[in-house]
């Protein structure tokens, strides 16, 4: 069986699972739907009750196989787009990370369940610009932020793929977690309704900064979404410590990538 090595994911795929870039858009349309019961992905049947537990989804191909010379660019389809996304190997940040796919994928899904149109939505660490991209294509007014190097790539990767289609173009910004944040967000002017986070906790980032992070754009009102592949024991442990100061609902989880979803809102003092 032959295999597709993703740039930036160590990840192979059946090549049953390959998709023509002519006919991705009708198939995944087709697919949409989820792994354990096969409901379509329209269905009204979304709503999560205490004893349901999180739903467990397949990561969809999304990925569009497509002859390039250049290997540091992967092409996506969400949202009825064509989406090229340009990595870095020299930074984290700038790297399509397993549960970036998965909160795309699921924020395309279930666009009853979590309405972004015309919704205000800053995503830390915002990497390669995908779930920003793709938050912008379903709706939303997309703040994108992250540390000042990976802007340029950042910024690149937005404007190529919001440039001529009809939507609130996201605005790029520098954000180091943790510092100036009341300088460079007041929250007076700055109010979100969705804060969007994919793989931002690692072994070696500092969690107590995160944290706060998290905690300051998170108004009474907003909602959290944030999706992270579980390596370690430390993974877990920052779960905990976000359980502590957010209402935490496992939405999904995705078990060939190790990637859990999560909704919070923070608590009432």
């Amino acid at each position: 069986m032959s295999t597709i090595i993703f740039q930036g994911i160590s990840a192979m795929i059946s090549t049953t699972h390959q998709l023509p870039p002519q006919t991705a858009p009708r198939i995944m349309e087709e697919e949409g739907f989820l792994e354990d019961d096969r409901r379509p992905k329209d269905s009204n049947d979304c709503s999560l009750t205490p004893d349901s537990g999180p739903r467990i989804f397949q990561l969809l191909p999304k990925w569009v196989p497509k002859a390039s010379h250049y290997f540091d660019k992967d092409h996506y389809c969400y949202a009825g787009h064509q989406i090229i996304v340009q990595e870095s190997i020299e930074s984290f940040g700038a790297i399509v990370w397993p549960a970036g796919l998965a909160l795309c994928q699921y924020l395309e899904s279930n666009q009853q369940e979590i309405n972004l149109k015309e919704k205000k939505a800053l995503e830390i660490g915002a990497g390669t610009g995908l779930v920003s991209i793709v938050a912008s294509m379903l709706g939303a007014i997309v703040t994108a932020t992250d540390l000042p190097e990976v802007l340029a790539n950042l910024e690149f990767n937005v404007s190529r793929n919001t440039r001529n289609i009809n939507i609130h173009k996201p605005e790029v910004r520098k954000l180091v977690w943790g510092e100036n944040l009341e300088e460079d967000f007041p929250k007076s002017t700055h109010r979100y309704d969705f804060v969007l986070a994919t793989d931002v906790v690692y072994h070696h980032i500092d969690p107590d900064a995160l944290l706060k992070t998290m905690t300051y754009f998170c108004q009474p009102g907003t909602v959290l979404l944030w999706a992270n592949k579980f390596r370690f024991s430390t993974d877990y442990d920052f779960l905990d410590r976000v359980s502590n100061i957010f209402n935490i609902t496992q939405l999904a989880e995705f078990p060939e990538s190790n990637v859990k979803l999560f909704k919070g809102t923070v608590k009432a003092n």
